[in-house]
């Protein structure tokens, strides 16, 4: 069983790992170059929209706060945009709508971002892989060699077989060197991507919060509508009388 597994491998030898290394290495460079193009499409001043925001909530001016976010093309802006639309339901019906926003946000953001940490993690082992095939190959190569025999012209056969072995070793390692040269863009575009995910989650949350406490000031009873017409208040307990009640007939 050893033997026969032994001969599949290195009948098959180690250019396979390379050509599966060279297609890893093209679709891991589509995803960095598609990733980084969203990242950037997506970029905006978080501090001036939550200046605005908070400027337009101040003012009572929702219509104009949710003009300003949907002008924005950030995905802070699309997550609060979400708590606006419902924010004439309360607070709670507004921090669901954002944490759903924030879902489908944070899988937009993410997405594909599990195959280049697969990627990084698990290159140099596929290029060890091929290495370890390659080097089974060469031991095995040397073995037949040493197992000839002697004849005219062996010995100088014998000499040339060390070199031959360590060519094939030397070929061998290409597959590890190509594992590691696939696996360290990888890495880095992976923690570069998720340092960006974790700061978009951070200026979406310091957004929404500006819009609840908004809606939470609301809700604690400050005043957002005139009073009624004749200087009654719309709603409220009934004002005092300064003039005495009547006294009863005796």
């Amino acid at each position: 069983m050893i033997e026969q597994l032994t001969s599949a491998m290195v009948g098959l030898g180690a250019k396979w790992v390379l050509w599966l290394m060279l297609g890893l290495s093209v679709i891991s460079l589509a995803i960095m170059l598609e990733r980084a193009w969203l990242y950037w499409t997506l970029r905006d001043d978080t501090e001036a929209l939550m200046r605005d925001l908070g400027r337009l909530l101040r003012g009572s001016d929702l219509e104009g706060a949710r003009r300003r976010l949907e002008a924005s093309p950030s995905a802070e802006a699309a997550v609060v945009v979400a708590g606006l639309v419902e924010s004439d339901l309360g607070v709670e019906a507004a921090e669901e709508a954002m944490a759903g926003a924030t879902a489908l946000q944070r899988l937009k953001l993410e997405k594909r971002l599990a195959f280049l940490g697969t990627l990084g993690n698990n290159a140099p082992f596929i290029g060890l892989l091929g290495t370890v095939i390659g080097i089974i190959g060469a031991f095995q190569e040397l073995g037949k060699n040493n197992a000839a025999p002697l004849s005219a012209g062996a010995g100088a056969a014998s000499q040339l077989a060390p070199q031959a072995v360590m060519t094939n070793i030397a070929e061998a390692l290409v597959a590890t060197a190509v594992g590691l040269v696939v696996a360290i863009p990888a890495v880095a575009s992976f923690n570069a991507f998720q340092r960006i995910v974790r700061a978009t989650s951070a200026n979406t949350e310091a957004l929404g919060h500006v819009l609840l406490a908004h809606l939470k000031a609301d809700t604690t009873g400050r005043p957002h509508a005139a009073p009624a017409a004749g200087g009654k208040p719309g709603k409220g307990k009934p004002e005092k009388s300064d003039e005495p009640a009547e006294e009863g007939a005796n």
